[in-house]
């Protein structure tokens, strides 16, 4: 789900060829779960090997991710770990909503209605223990470093962002900046052209940028004032929220009264499944390693494609033009950091 802080946090938008040369600090589980609902069939269906395995990801995972380090960017992948304890009530919640979205799916393939379907499968997928390890497996093929959180993959991923070992931290979720994340880059892995959910209209989705020290200063308030707006707005470890409280009201309310503590006698019907001072710890001091490293490497051409086409049944023809981007890309990115060895 993820915090809703659209519309008080400002943006810019940048293009994709303006971030040549940045490091970019990717939430791998987010954007795996983009590429398992965006790849699919008509029907809904993901892309599937022989034997019935999900490549959809994979898919995503090669072609797009191909197309960043062609443009020179560095991408490094960070997995999830175990979850915080305050999390539970939100895994539950999705859980719920992936068996009624799958059982609205089987009624619309039953009536024939492929937009539908297509919508309702996709709010049915789910990360299986092989797709991750697939996924690593590819990027050790792609030579591109990844990381494994000890927790949360935005909270790693903002704490790289804070110690300098990436340049952005990639989410389409707007929690990495109650993380801390110096600077939030939305939609660099799915930025291009993209149909509206069930409405034949495109739109063009471009890449976001979000620095912390600029929201916190047209807000007018303080780090810790932020993550007070978004626990009343709701995040994963409250995911209900204050009912009816928008953005821009809870802003309203944590400026006047500084804290949630405070705001609280002005507030009808407020509830928390936690205490307040619970789910700001989480953000202020979540759990994360220093004990990781990043090196990218030239990709193992042959090693992906008989991964990706012996094994899992992709196209042989366009498996080797993506590796040859990133051949290309890798040349141009051990090149640059050769460089800020030298005059960095």
């Amino acid at each position: 789900m993820g915090v809703n802080l659209r519309g008080i946090v400002p943006k810019t938008v940048v293009k994709l060829e303006d971030l040549s040369g940045k490091t970019v600090a990717i939430d791998a589980y987010n954007t795996l779960y983009q590429f398992l609902s965006i790849i699919r069939q008509p029907d809904g269906t993901p892309l599937t090997d022989r034997t019935g395995k999900v490549t959809s990801h994979l898919s995503g995972l090669l072609y797009r991710t191909s197309n960043l380090v062609e443009l020179g960017i560095k991408p490094i992948f960070v997995f999830d770990g175990k979850p915080p304890v305050l999390k539970a009530t939100e895994i539950q919640r999705r859980q719920q909503v992936k068996i009624e979205a799958k059982v609205h799916y089987e009624k619309a393939i039953a009536k024939g209605d492929m937009v539908k379907a297509r919508k309702f499968a996709q709010a049915t997928v789910s990360m299986k223990t092989y797709m991750k390890e697939d996924a690593k497996r590819l990027l050790d093929l792609m030579g591109l470093p990844w990381v494994q959180a000890p927790s949360e993959g935005e909270a790693q991923a903002a704490h790289m962002t804070r110690r300098r070992d990436a340049d952005y931290c990639g989410s389409q979720d707007y929690d990495s900046l109650l993380f801390g994340a110096p600077t939030l880059l939305r939609n660099v892995t799915v930025s291009g052209r993209r149909k509206l959910p069930g409405k034949n209209v495109y739109i063009d989705v471009e890449p976001e940028v979000f620095t912390l020290d600029k929201v916190l200063k047209e807000c007018e308030i303080t780090y810790e004032q932020l993550i007070d707006v978004g626990i009343l707005i709701g995040t994963d470890f409250n995911p209900d929220g204050i009912k009816g409280l928008g953005p821009k009201t809870a802003l309203k309310l944590i400026q006047k009264h500084s804290t949630i503590e405070n705001a609280l006698p002005h507030i009808k019907n407020a509830d928390f499944p936690h205490p307040p001072e619970q789910i700001r710890e989480v953000f202020l001091h979540p759990e994360v390693r220093n004990d990781y490293t990043v090196e990218w490497k030239d990709p193992d051409a042959e090693g992906i494609v008989d991964f990706l086409v012996r094994e899992k049944d992709f196209s042989e023809n366009r498996v080797r033009k993506a590796v040859e981007k990133m051949q290309e890309g890798t040349k141009e990115i051990k090149s640059k950091t050769t460089l800020e060895k030298w005059f960095g």
